[in-house]
């Protein structure tokens, strides 16, 4: 791993601090990127500087997919069948019951049953001043419509964002670490940035929906077209480019070697300006990152038993069972902070739950890659049939 990579935890501590520190010394510059924005019917729906950032994010991975692979995938059933249901089937579901319980219900009272946070006024919205919009109302804020929601139930829309966003970027990094099946965690890299452009509105909506929370269908699905579609197209078309004029020796050698330090580097700088709004609740009730990342754990380690489990009874093998638990715990933070962040406000309480989520991924998926490798004798081997060295 290279240095941004193995270090990722330090330069995401930095930038939390950088963000709180910059949201107390110089407010008006968060306030002013978060102001440049495309504006559809007088609402902010695509905030210019996180679609630059998550662009960069996107690309190094989404360059990297093979789509021969992607149907070649299709012999083995087994691996890629589970990798899907755990990532759909289950992981979005278990992610709105697990932080509901706890941020509704067992949290609520540390949250506090009365505090609300401001959102982002839904896209298409026709509304006025006083009316509701289930479980907000909306609320005129210096001459601007907004949606005053629970609080609670803010942090809930962030969390339900990472559970609908499987991993397709640092899952790589988890599956070579754990001496995994480079191949099969690349195509359900592929895979799931495919699933994610059907499934990823749908899911979000209706989860979204049930926890009476604003569904701006409109800025969802173009959330969509401009984080996941537009990096994955620019990554296929590149690619065949770069393979017809440089190589692939070039691609794979010079190409590829930048890219993941760029990734990083755009992740950070969205942290900072994240952080930069949420300093002053963070200063105040630092306790409220506990409040979010305590069902943030629990869901983790929850799927990847489930996924890892029902790879040992399916009798795969280590290294395509590794990775399978791997994708499914893990989650495209990216995806998640940049929607978050687009349908309610860099402000918002679900903002900050996907920030959350990248504090706790790292530190959490390195113990998760440590138990694979002690764990890798209760599965066949298809490299010999013998335990990698650890």
């Amino acid at each position: 791993m290279s240095i941004f990579e193995r270090y990722l935890t330090v330069w995401v501590a930095l930038c939390i601090v950088a963000g709180i520190l910059l949201g107390k010394i110089a407010p008006e510059v968060a306030h002013t990127l978060d102001g440049m924005a495309i504006q559809v019917n007088g609402a902010p729906v695509v905030s210019i500087p996180i679609a630059i950032c998550l662009f960069f994010m996107m690309y190094p991975i989404m360059v990297k997919i093979d789509f021969h692979e992607v149907v070649r995938a299709g012999k083995a059933a087994r691996p890629v069948g589970l990798t899907l249901f755990v990532n759909w089937c289950v992981k979005p579901f278990t992610m709105y019951a697990i932080a509901s319980f706890f941020l509704g219900t067992l949290f609520l009272g540390f949250i506090g049953p009365d505090a609300v946070d401001l959102v982002k006024f839904p896209l298409g919205a026709d509304l006025a001043v006083g009316d509701t919009y289930g479980a907000g109302t909306v609320v005129m804020v210096d001459g601007v419509r907004m949606l005053e929601v629970p609080l609670w139930r803010s942090y809930l829309a962030g969390c339900i964002l990472l559970g609908i966003a499987p991993c397709t970027a640092m899952v790589l990094v988890w599956g070579y670490l754990s001496k995994g099946n480079d191949g099969h965690t690349l195509v359900m890299v592929a895979i799931n940035s495919l699933t994610m452009l059907v499934l990823f509105g749908v899911l979000g909506g209706f989860l979204l929906g049930v926890g009476k929370l604003p569904v701006p269908w409109e800025a969802l699905l173009l959330s969509i077209s401009i984080y996941v579609a537009l990096p994955l197209l620019a990554g296929y078309f590149s690619r065949k480019w770069i393979f017809a004029t440089k190589g692939e020796a070039w691609f794979r050698e010079k190409f590829l070697h930048v890219l993941t330090p760029i990734t990083i580097t755009a992740l950070l700088i969205t942290l900072v300006l994240l952080f930069s709004f949420k300093g002053e609740t963070i200063v105040q009730n630092p306790l409220t990152i506990l409040w979010i990342a305590i069902p943030l754990f629990v869901q983790t380690v929850f799927v990847f038993a489930l996924g890892y489990g029902l790879a040992r009874l399916l009798r795969l093998s280590y290294e395509n069972a590794a990775p399978t638990a791997m994708i499914g715990a893990s989650n495209h933070f990216e995806v998640a902070i940049a929607t978050a962040a687009m349908l309610y406000g860099l402000s918002s309480g679900a903002a900050l739950a996907t920030v959350v989520g990248v504090l706790i991924e790292v530190p959490l998926m390195l113990m998760l890659v440590r138990f694979c490798l002690r764990t890798q004798n209760w599965f066949e081997h298809s490299r010999g049939g013998t335990p990698l060295p650890q």
